[in-house]
């Protein structure tokens, strides 16, 4: 229990997920004892909730129906499905308050389990400070979907995902696609993209439809032989981790992830291990090598993505990335992802060389231009190897980020400009700095990369003060934050003015030149010409 207030308790009582036996002891006492018990329906529905505990409910306890107004996204309430549905709640609390007042204890039946995709949590949120308040849980429906099926959902180190169907299709696809098992809730409507996203994701074979899990009407059948237009609110799908396409072979040899890598990637670094003086050549059996593309996903928006690299991305079978720009590849059957975290360049190369190496058709995807401050340097600098002799590397170009906010500004790189990055990961401060004074005495446009992060924040600091040695308080500056989101924002300030507390790593600066100008309309462009 928690929360100060009335003397009355407030309890969300979670009943499973609809056969009365799977409420727990606890759930039964808690009903059993309550001096008022409310509950959810539907429209023109009656309360599920209220059936399956029908039988624990005491003869003398007060029942509170808390009937929803609409149950889909259409309704004339002027604040729209969200407007209709809080003021629901608040009725709803109202109500249920006036008992917690008096003194009486209210019992609020849940389905399923009350903090999972539960109405009751609403009223929860508003009672828990109000009154004393207490959760008992229950049994989810995917568990006893799960068991209806039985087929294990995840095994020793699988990763389970939770996913409400409602989510776009290509992010539903996407997080298929990169999970082990996974359940997706909350279908009706919402189930021929659900279907499709199974499909793009290479997850519709194994992929089983529950409905009414544990009621007495139960059925489930693969997903792809489900008739969307049947498809009710208690239903849901249950993809088992045993399914993931590289896994299930192995899963039935017994095999683990760790043990597989070296037969899946013949002429990996595994094996290459293993044959000691052997040539690369000797040590490399299976395929020929395919050619391995490396690609500039633009600054953020589809719009800015070249045909070149859309074209690639539609035929390769695997990507591999930092996860964030891996993200951003739409999902589709036969495509496998490999995202890696940040600051791993070269590992995630050798990872790519090693796919293509095997005869793997993959791509490396980079943010902007991979050329620019971004993973083609890195591929180069793994495939300097011999191993990877046979491997060619592609670099395909993208819309760099410098670029893009100085089309956002005007023409601020109209004339000769330099381009460096103030992380000093991969080199010394004093080579920056060094670098800095030499475009400052050169009068030249500078770009600044990577200007801050949560660990460095004093660089664009000391890159200010190293700049106005040379240049004057007066030159232009331009901020670039997350330009082509849609959280985008552009400020045009200079030198002396700059706000170094509000700059980390999304944002870009271009410093201008001497020559650098501020148009009356707010544009900055750099003249091609120098007054001698």
């Amino acid at each position: 229990m928690n929360g100060p207030g009335g003397s009355g308790a407030f309890t969300v009582v979670g009943i499973g997920p609809g056969d009365p036996e799977l409420i727990t002891f606890k759930a039964a006492r808690v009903i059993g004892a309550a001096a008022v018990v409310a509950y959810h329906a539907g429209v023109r529905k009656q309360s599920h909730a209220r059936r399956i505990a029908a039988d624990l409910i005491p003869a003398g306890a007060r029942e509170e129906e808390l009937r929803y107004p609409v149950t889909t996204g259409t309704t004339d309430h002027p604040g729209g499905y969200a407007g209709a549905l809080a003021d629901f709640y608040a009725e709803c609390a109202t109500r249920l308050s006036a008992h917690l007042d008096a003194g009486r204890d209210v019992v609020l039946l849940a389905e399923g389990d009350p903090l999972f995709y539960g109405s009751s949590m609403y009223l929860h949120d508003r009672f828990s400070d109000r009154y004393r308040t207490e959760v008992v849980p229950g049994v989810p429906a995917f568990s006893a979907a799960t068991a209806a099926v039985g087929a294990p959902l995840v095994r020793q180190k699988d990763v389970l995902t939770v996913l409400p169907g409602t989510l776009p299709e290509a992010e539903l696809a996407r997080r298929l696609a990169d999970t082990d098992g996974a359940v997706i809730m909350k279908l009706g409507r919402t189930f021929p993209a659900v279907r499709s996203a199974l499909e793009q994701a290479g997850r519709l074979d194994g992929a089983w439809y529950v409905e009414r899990a544990s009621m007495p009407e139960q059925e489930w059948r693969p997903v792809a032989e489900v008739d969307p237009a049947s498809v009710p609110y208690f239903s849901l799908v249950v993809v088992p981790g045993d399914t993931a396409p590289a896994r299930t072979a192995d899963r039935l040899r017994g095999d683990t992830a760790p043990a597989r890598t070296a037969d899946r990637l013949r002429g990996g670094r595994e094996a290459r291990t293993e044959v000691g003086a052997r040539t690369a050549d000797e040590a490399r059996p299976g395929p020929a090598s395919a050619p391995l593309l490396v690609v500039g996903l633009g600054p953020g928006p589809d719009a800015w993505l070249t045909p070149e690299v859309a074209t690639a991305l539609a035929e390769v079978d695997h990507v591999v990335g930092y996860a964030p720009y891996v993200n951003r590849v739409p999902q589709r059957r036969g495509l496998t992802r490999h995202a890696s975290g940040n600051t791993v360049e070269v590992d995630r190369a050798r990872q790519a060389l090693d796919l293509a190496l095997a005869g793997e058709r993959v791509a490396v995807v980079s943010g902007g231009d991979a050329g620019v401050f971004g993973m083609a340097a890195a591929v180069f600098e793994a495939a300097e190897d011999p191993a990877y002799t046979e491997v060619e590397v592609r670099v395909l170009p993208g819309v760099s980020a410098i670029q893009a906010v100085a089309a956002r500004a005007g023409a601020p790189i109209g004339a000769d400009f330099a381009v460096v990055s103030l992380s000093d990961r991969l080199k010394p401060w004093t080579v920056v700095e060094r670098r800095l004074r030499a475009i400052a005495e050169a009068d030249l446009v500078l770009g600044i990369y990577n200007p801050a992060s949560r660990s460095r924040r004093e660089q664009v600091a000391d890159a200010v003060k190293v700049l106005l040695e040379h240049r004057c308080a007066d030159t232009v500056v331009v901020v670039g934050r997350d330009i082509g989101r849609a959280e985008e924002s552009l400020t045009v300030t200079t030198l002396g003015a700059v706000d170094v507390a509000a700059i980390d790593m999304k944002c870009l600066l271009i410093v201008g030149a001497s020559s650098t100008r501020v148009t009356p309309g707010g544009a900055v462009w750099t003249p091609r010409f120098v007054e001698r």
